[in-house]
């Protein structure tokens, strides 16, 4: 299982708005879908600075590409 606190040295971590870009998705959608468990959960900087590994981000492009191809 993979540590979902601690990004490596080499992944990059992606504030909302970068991973709104790469996903081409609205930000209440990516919130709901975090909420609901379809989105990886973020790592929590400060109360209101929450971000995500670009490798998790990456994985799930991914994945959704494989799910609708």
């Amino acid at each position: 299982m993979t540590d979902t606190t601690t990004p490596t040295p080499h992944d990059s971590l992606l504030r909302v708005p970068n991973v709104l870009e790469r996903m081409h998705v609205s930000r209440s959608y990516w919130w709901q879908g975090v909420k609901d468990g379809k989105f990886p959960q973020g790592i929590k900087l400060s109360a209101r600075v929450t971000v995500w590994r670009a490798s998790d981000i990456d994985a799930l492009i991914a994945r959704l590409a494989r799910k609708h191809a």
